[in-house]
């Protein structure tokens, strides 16, 4: 119902604003498609303004962060999203706004949130690990291209890359770069270049576009073949921001085509300029070296001991000389103790001797069985003596034998006779 109001009969202001609260409050909550032209974020709350697609309207929103959070893809200013939300009026400063319950991306937010969830499920059987990634070779001996036919991109690969290194060699194989087919073909000329020996790298290359250009560039079943190959795979795929999934599994990222160019061949002229520094610093270093040398040879030289070998000679012979006088001195002296031993000894076995006690005029008497005599009863009567003198011996026949009167014989009874 209509409010009966007058000049002299007005409504007051509070009452005007529960009647606005009350036929706001009757809408309910709504699905609303728009663009975020505004995004403040603050603690646990963000402000947003909602902007119409075609017509120049704009209306204030505002939702909890955890809301915001929620969204499968990055809400950003500029976003198109669909939201649910419920009409608020705010009754102290009179303003209308939305309370943001849900918000959903649209077009090429939604296009990325499908991505994300695409890049999580892949990123977790573990096709993106680092481990898994392939160095690529120094110089390679030919190298696959997989680009569009007569593309900026087949121009910008080959042509820095030959002006690096002239006699690189490229197999080039032309394939769908955009559109429902581009997967399909680009896989193909990946097997087809993969099962190639004389291929050490493949370069995937294609120039920037849109979101929806670069979309076979992240298509599952292509991922899974580059994650399958044998070949290190370079990807080049469109400029800096882009980021395809075929980024995150190749075994490296180049940013632009012509990056790529630089990545996987050298630069003639740097390793020309570094095998000549190489060679200086070789040259030096072995200079050095021999110099080393010689300064330490000269020391040695230098030295008493090699600039007159003939002292240390001479005085090691002086000390043998030495020791050799000491050494015969020694055994002379041991000689002339051992002669004069020899002399005393001689001279005492000479005067122990019979024969010298012979020599003196005394002889011995043996009977023919040689037994010595030593008494007159022991020769009996016409036997036979030998005497032996100290010059011989004398046989003789004796007559007769006689006591000395002088020797006393015992009896049988100890007396004597």
């Amino acid at each position: 119902m209509a409010l009966d109001t007058s000049a002299d009969t007005p409504a007051p202001l509070r009452q005007i604003s529960q009647l606005l609260d009350g036929y706001i409050g009757r809408l309910g909550a709504v699905w609303v498609e728009a663009e975020i032209a505004q995004l403040t974020r603050r603690q646990g709350i963000c402000f947003l303004t909602l902007r119409d697609l075609r017509a120049k309207i704009s209306i204030e929103a505002t939702c909890r962060s955890a809301v915001l959070d929620a969204s499968p893809a990055p809400v950003t200013e500029g976003s198109r999203v669909v939201v649910h939300a419920k009409a608020t009026f705010y009754a102290p400063r009179g303003s209308l706004a939305l309370d943001l319950r849900e918000i959903r991306p649209q077009g090429e937010g939604e296009l990325l949130a499908r991505l994300e969830r695409r890049k999580q499920l892949l990123a977790a059987e573990g096709l993106f690990d680092p481990r898994l990634k392939r160095t690529l070779p120094l110089l390679p001996r030919g190298i696959g291209l997989i680009t569009g036919r007569a593309s900026a991109a087949e121009h910008d690969v080959l042509e820095n890359a030959r002006l690096r290194w002239p006699d690189v060699h490229f197999v080039v194989r032309h394939a769908l770069m955009q559109g429902n087919d581009s997967a399909r073909d680009v896989m193909a000329a990946l097997a087809e270049l993969s099962g190639d020996p004389s291929i050490d790298v493949i370069v995937i290359a294609r120039g920037g576009g849109s979101v929806e250009d670069l979309l076979p560039f992240s298509d599952e079943a292509l991922i899974r073949a580059v994650h399958a190959c044998r070949t290190p795979v370079v990807s080049a795929i469109g400029h800096e921001p882009d980021t395809p999934l075929l980024d995150l599994v190749a075994d490296l990222r180049a940013s632009t085509p012509t990056d790529a160019a630089k990545r996987i061949v050298p630069d003639v002229r740097e390793e020309l300029a570094g095998v000549a520094m190489m060679r200086e610093r070789a040259s030096v270093a072995i200079r050095t070296r021999i110099e080393r040398e010689v300064r330490g040879l000269a020391d040695l030289r230098s030295r008493p001991v090699l600039a007159q070998p003939g002292v240390l000679v001479d005085a090691e012979q002086n000390v043998v000389r030495d020791w050799r006088d000491r050494a015969r001195r020694s055994l002379g002296h041991r000689l002339d103790r051992a002669g004069d031993e020899i002399v005393h000894h001689l001279a005492r076995v000479r005067a122990l001797s019979p024969l010298a006690t012979l020599e003196r005029g005394y002889s011995v008497a043996q009977l023919g069985d040689g037994t010595v005599v030593t008494s007159v009863r022991q020769v009996p009567a016409d036997g036979e003596l030998t005497i032996r003198v100290a010059d011989g011996t004398i046989t003789t026949l004796v007559k007769s034998t006689q006591n000395d009167p002088t020797t006393t014989t015992p009896t049988e009874d100890g007396d004597h006779g």
